[in-house]
């Protein structure tokens, strides 16, 4: 059995699905897009091939087992790609919620039934239809679950909306002891640089009390002065616009200790140093092409319990 436990994005990692890029089919046509990026990268002819990303995957897979962390991976579908684990559920505490994602991508969850099958029936949350929601918008902060969302009436509009205000409410009921703050995130359906994808995209906690943050991807000023104020402007590493389009605040802590981050993220990476922390680079820069990055390919499942 899997006993979940997730209470921040930092604590020491004991267990995580990690997605996998095997078998993920031919390069998307331009309609079938899912975010700015990809489509980018579908028009020039430079969308990721297969086996560069398996490598990269792998790659991030060495650095779990490095630190004795479990790893499960999903049942390979043919066809498909089943990279992005954190679009697909997510866990807070010691429930997993089993996102309502654009439903073309369900049969991904269901390929992650081995972990499914190790979790108690009780403990697996499917969210009311109204409740749109994917994980790389929840990021649990101890006390606080922070949600990044976009509430405006052209929504539907957008294929970049993932998360809505209903969602926000539902996890405000499912946690009513938590503060859940939310953020509206600016979304593009043409330009990647103007497009925060999910929260993860714009802003992430690191190390015990430090954040990565790119303002423009807030729509609200005072969203953002909100997590500026929270961590502290001395904690705050800000990115600007080609770095939030590289993905920079999507990298992946294993502890509060250490950091996988992307090899070519040099300011980032000198930061982190800075801050003490140990920097694991792995290649990840084809994967990157998709708009998703190290927290998006990872579900964490069970982080210790920290002492406070």
């Amino acid at each position: 059995m899997i006993r979940l436990h997730i209470e921040n994005e930092t604590s020491p990692l004991r267990a995580v699905l990690l997605g996998t890029a095997k078998s993920c089919g031919p390069t998307p046509k331009p309609e079938e897009a899912y975010d700015p990026k990809s489509l980018e990268h579908i028009l020039a002819g430079t969308y990721p091939k297969e086996e560069d990303m398996v490598r990269e995957m792998d790659a991030f897979a060495r650095v779990f087992q490095k630190y004795g962390v479990e790893v499960y991976r999903p049942e390979v579908l043919e066809d498909c790609n089943q990279i992005f684990a954190r679009d697909i559920a997510f866990v807070i505490e010691d429930k997993l919620f089993h996102a309502n994602i654009l439903p073309d991508r369900e049969r991904e969850f269901v390929a992650i039934h081995e972990v499914l099958d190790m979790i108690a029936p009780e403990n697996i949350i499917r969210p009311p239809a109204e409740v749109h929601i994917e994980g790389g918008d929840v990021m649990p902060w101890n006390d606080h679950i922070f949600i990044g969302t976009y509430t405006g009436a052209d929504y539907a509009s957008y294929i970049t909306a993932r998360t809505n205000k209903e969602a926000v409410a539902y996890i405000r009921e499912m946690f009513p002891h938590k503060t859940v703050k939310s953020f509206e995130l600016r979304k593009s359906n043409t330009d990647p640089r103007e497009n925060a994808l999910h929260l993860d995209c714009c802003f992430q906690p690191v190390g015990k009390d430090k954040a990565i943050l790119h303002k423009n991807g807030f729509l609200v000023e005072e969203e953002y002065h909100y997590l500026v104020d929270f961590f502290g402007p001395e904690n705050i590493f800000e990115i600007d616009k080609d770095e939030m389009y590289q993905m920079f605040s999507n990298v992946f802590s294993i502890s509060p200790e250490v950091v996988v981050s992307e090899k070519s993220f040099t300011r980032l990476n000198h930061w982190l140093r800075d801050q003490g922390l140990t920097v694991e680079e792995i290649p990840y820069a084809e994967i990157a092409k998709q708009e998703g990055l190290l927290r998006c390919s990872t579900m964490p499942l069970i982080r210790e319990r920290m002492s406070s």
